[in-house]
This record gives structure tokens, C-alpha cells and sequence, in this order.
């Protein structure tokens, strides 16, 4: 994998590859470098059809801590025009997660402020650790969660995103969980095991039939019952049926064997 100064992307054999943010000192915060080299990370994951899965995760004590201080000291000097750039490149990034083909799970403990909860809202699953603190801080520094909002509010709904945006309260990993953030909470000691758990579990499923099924689920979004949406879903799972994973997974079942791309992930060491 290419090199970067705030990330590093790391391939496992077994299939999936892991983004760390890797700002250590500065608790992983956003700056516009970090923000810029995600967007083509993001690229070289989505272009590499050997990649089953994605996780984000940060480097040390902190998932991320947001905004990098001196990066927005900088911003506040700059004109309308030069901010609306620096928001249309976060705007990028997030949409492009979004949008990813293949599943993203986002791995988080410390601190997640900011635009760090537009980062995890954008996955496809979230798991953290209980002592986790989450706050949509902007509101403290006289800003607005403006570009995140339209993940978080997908992610938690519209009222919890409103008390989070409003208050700027802090809730730990508990209440993530609860409010949807979250997929699964766990005491941190406990989390890489329990992260393995969720890569053995993915890696037991038909890559084409995740990447169709992220598909899927785009289209059919809040589930409005439109002729149109009945004709692509029904044409979604014949396109399936006949492929090349749908057969082979077909074929296993009514044989009583593993699938080949279940044989493929066992078969492969994973990197220490």
C-alpha cells in the first residue's frame, strides 16, 4: 500500500484491509492533510476488487478528537470562499465512505468528537468500547455540525441528533449503542477480541453478495413501497441467483460443504 504521513493502510491476507488514523500526538485529529489523504485512501481501497471489508480504526489512546486546533485556527482566517473549499473536501470524504462498496466498520475507543462522529456515522457498523466518550461538540466553539449532519441523523435519528447537536453533551459507549451509533458496546479490554469475532463473521459471507447487498440497501433506503423499487429488487436477486457467488453458494448449501470463498479466508494467515 501506498505510503501516508497521517494514516497507514494495512492489508490482511485473509481479505480485508484496516485504515488507522495515525495522528498519535494529536489524538487523531482532522487536519486538511489527514482529511485529503482518507478521500485517496478511500480510492484505493474501493479500487481493489481483492477487499472483502474495510475497518477504521485510530492509532492510540483516542479514536479521533475532531478538528485539529491549529488546522482550525487557520480556517478562521481564512475568507467564505477558502472555508467552502475545506468543506467541500470533508463533504468528499464523508460521501465517499458512504458510498463505499464493500462493508465499513469503524473500531472506536478514547475520544470521538466532532467530525469524527460524521466518520463512524458514515460506516455501515460501528462497535466501541464502553468507556468510549462521543460529543458532537461544534456548538461549544460557535460552529455547526453542518456537513456530518446528514450521517449522524442516518445513523441516530433526527431527535437524538438534535439533543447531541444542541447540548454538546458527552455519553459514553453505552448510550452510543443505544441510540444506534453503535452496533455493539464492549468493556475495553474486551474489544479486539470481540473485533475478531465481527472479522470471522464477515469473512464467512460472499464478498459479491455484500457488495450487492450495500447496493440494495442504498436503493431501497427509508423502504417506500414505489413500483419502481419492487421492479429493482425484483431484478436484484435474479442478477444474484445467476452469478458466479450466488451458484457456487447455492451449490455448497444443498452439497453440505463450506464455500470457496470461506475455504479462500481459512486458508490465509493473518498478519501480527
Amino acid at each position: 500500500m501506498d505510503n501516508f504521513n497521517t494514516l497507514e493502510l494495512i492489508t490482511d491476507p485473509r481479505g480485508f484491509a484496516t485504515l488507522w488514523l495515525s495522528r498519535e500526538s494529536k489524538n487523531n485529529a482532522f487536519n486538511a492533510q489527514m482529511i485529503r489523504e482518507l478521500i485517496l485512501a478511500l480510492d484505493q481501497v474501493g479500487s481493489d476488487p481483492n477487499l472483502r471489508f474495510l475497518l477504521i480504526r485510530g492509532r492510540g489512546k483516542h479514536f479521533s478528537a475532531g478538528a485539529d486546533l491549529a488546522w482550525m485556527q487557520q480556517s478562521a482566517e481564512l475568507d467564505y470562499h477558502t472555508n467552502l473549499d475545506d468543506a467541500r473536501e470533508l463533504a468528499e470524504l464523508m460521501y465517499n465512505l458512504a458510498k463505499l462498496k464493500i462493508p465499513t466498520l469503524a473500531v472506536v475507543q478514547g475520544a470521538a468528537f466532532g467530525g469524527a462522529l460524521g466518520l463512524i456515522s458514515a460506516c455501515d457498523m460501528a462497535i466501541g468500547a464502553d468507556e468510549a466518550q462521543f460529543c458532537l461538540s461544534e456548538v461549544r466553539i460557535g460552529l455547526a455540525p453542518a456537513v456530518i449532519s446528514p450521517f449522524v441523523v442516518q445513523a441516530i435519528g433526527e431527535r437524538a441528533a438534535r439533543r447531541y447537536a444542541l447540548t454538546a453533551e458527552r455519553f459514553g459507549g453505552q448510550r452510543a449503542r443505544e441510540i444506534g451509533l453503535l452496533s455493539e458496546s464492549y468493556p475495553a479490554e474486551a474489544l479486539d477480541h470481540h473485533l475478531e469475532q465481527w472479522i470471522d463473521n464477515l469473512l464467512l459471507n460472499s464478498p459479491a453478495a455484500m457488495r450487492a447487498s450495500k447496493d440494495l440497501l442504498r436503493e431501497v433506503g427509508h423502504g417506500a413501497l414505489t413500483p419502481a423499487l419492487r421492479r429493482y429488487t425484483e431484478n436484484a436477486i435474479a442478477r444474484i441467483r445467476v452469478s458466479p457467488e450466488g451458484q457456487e453458494g447455492l451449490r455448497a448449501f444443498l452439497q453440505k460443504r463450506a464455500p470457496n470463498w470461506q475455504a479462500e479466508s481459512n486458508n490465509k494467515e493473518p498478519r501480527r
